[in-house]
């Protein structure tokens, strides 16, 4: 098995980002999930209420520094949260954490973008947002719903395109990790891998929402699919599964082409 797909998504329900090789730091994937768009009382916004957030695309370049681009709009090459920036508590899901508002200048895009008042925030260097201790006590993460790493494998996403009328991509899944070589669903017995040199485990199974039917090149939903079909055999206590969360220990590097390997 093989490391076959890699993906960040550095503002948090905005567009992907497809890399060959990336570090990891102790959140996951470095500047994964680092800025969020909240509304004006804090709480986060994503693709589930406002699926037009697809059509805005981040980049990176060598130093880390942001630029969001989108098809009406002007690049914007958003600046770093200055040292004395305003903080702002901000909510994910249950979570709340203290944030730094990166500045006017992006609040006003992204307004002119998406058509509501918002913040771009940024989670400082030193925050501790802990995952769910019943799933893996110790670990912590940045914006993402609530783990460091999401895995698919590529035989999970083909066996539910042969159940479809109309194939879909693994965009639709946002996965920051996608695995070939291994048969439809194998993750969901995985409980430690390694891929490369990095050890993993394999802690949650992931459910499934509303973001799996908007087309990540237009920002418009596409109707009850891949959902409907997912749930005649993926459902489990009233929820929707596809994918693993996945927690890593320790840092280091992945690579497209490394070796995946299940330890237990």
């Amino acid at each position: 098995m093989r490391l076959s797909g890699l993906y960040l998504y550095p503002v948090k329900s905005l567009g992907g980002i497809q890399v060959n090789q990336w570090p990891l730091d102790e959140l996951g994937l470095a500047l994964d999930r680092r800025w969020m768009v909240v509304d004006r009382e804090g709480r986060f916004l994503t693709q589930r209420q406002h699926p037009k957030m697809a059509l805005i695309r981040p980049a990176l370049d060598d130093e880390g520094r942001l630029t969001l681009r989108h098809p009406k709009l002007p690049a914007l090459h958003v600046p770093p949260a200055p040292v004395e920036a305003a903080t702002m508590a901000v909510q994910v899901w249950q979570d709340r954490v203290e944030a730094l508002r990166v500045g006017d200048a992006p609040d006003t895009w992204l307004r002119r973008a998406l058509g509501i008042h918002c913040h771009l925030v940024w989670l400082p260097p030193g925050t501790h947002r802990a995952v769910d201790p019943e799933y893996a006590p110790g670990a912590i993460t940045s914006f993402t719903d609530g783990f460091p790493l999401l895995l698919i494998g590529e035989g999970s996403l083909a066996e539910l395109n042969a159940r479809l009328q109309q194939p879909v991509s693994m965009r639709r899944f946002r996965p920051n990790l996608v695995v070939s070589g291994s048969e439809p669903f194998a993750e969901d017995h995985w409980r430690r891998i390694r891929i490369g040199q990095v050890e993993m485990e394999v802690v949650k199974p992931c459910s499934r929402c509303v973001v799996t039917t908007v087309d990540p090149d237009t920002g418009i939903p596409q109707g009850p699919e891949p959902l409907r079909t997912l749930a005649t055999f993926r459902r489990r206590d009233n929820k929707v599964y596809f994918g693993q969360n996945v927690v890593h220990r320790g840092p280091g590097r992945l690579r497209v082409g490394d070796t995946v390997q299940v330890i237990a």
